[in-house]
């Protein structure tokens, strides 16, 4: 893919990265010298010190032949501009970074995908780790329900069992659905079925319409504190 990626700060960096390291041809706009410097030096790709507000320096960066641009700067008057300039420049996949909650709903009327507050994101993420260490990973899907991966510990009630099992005996509510199955041993993920077993040590990825709550850590034997239950929301 051609990306352009505007912003070289402490989103932008690393989203560098990450596109560069995969494969695609990069252009990377950012106003501050020293940043726009630094990421010339390290990443394969080529960086223009300009201000992307300005339609011609979109131009300059490949607007025409991009397959998709992407705004990380920290000023969501700046991110909105762009992506306005993307628009009418006809790139076809255009995301951004959104600072502003109360924002988010002008940068959808203009057809641009985004991600909400990253900052804040991060906290909530950091703030889990602590709180609810059985959890490896996460992701909210509306006010309650998540997807999170977990392991299964050596004393959870669900080892040994197969799902259908589990669902018969009343460990798995409605609401509760495995969705992979990670285990040591296989290379490729499992595609759980109702006479998949569970055992000790797999990691799990679970939909939990109630979310990652005691109750439904309990199942696959992380016993936290039960009084912790609250999430920020």
């Amino acid at each position: 893919m051609y990306i352009v990626i505007v912003g070289a700060g402490n989103i932008g960096e690393p989203l560098i990265e990450i596109a560069t390291a995969g494969g695609n041809e990069v252009v990377v706009i950012e106003r501050d010298e020293r940043k726009a410097e630094r990421a010339a030096a390290e990443y394969d790709c080529l960086v223009l010190n300009d201000d992307a507000t300005v339609r011609d320096t979109l131009i300059d960066a490949g607007a025409d032949r991009a397959d998709a641009l992407i705004s990380t700067t920290d000023q969501d008057a700046t991110n909105i501009m762009v992506c306005l300039l993307g628009s009418e420049l006809e790139i076809p996949h255009i995301v951004s970074v959104v600072h502003n909650p109360d924002h988010m709903d002008l940068f959808r009327r203009i057809g641009v995908n985004t991600m909400e507050n990253p900052q804040r994101l991060i906290a909530e993420y950091l703030y889990r780790a602590v709180k609810r260490p059985s959890i490896v990973d996460y992701m909210r899907i509306g006010e309650k329900a998540e997807v999170f991966e977990i392991r299964v510990g050596d004393d959870a009630p669900v080892v040994g069992m197969t799902i259908q099992e589990a669902a018969h005996e009343g460990l798995f509510r409605d609401r509760i659905l495995i969705v992979a199955v990670e285990r040591a041993g296989e290379t490729e993920p499992i595609m759980p079925r109702g006479d998949t077993e569970i055992r000790a040590g797999d990691l799990l990825t679970v939909y939990s319409e109630e979310g990652a709550t005691p109750a439904v850590t309990d199942i696959f034997g992380h016993f936290e504190d039960h009084s912790q239950a609250q999430e920020p929301r």
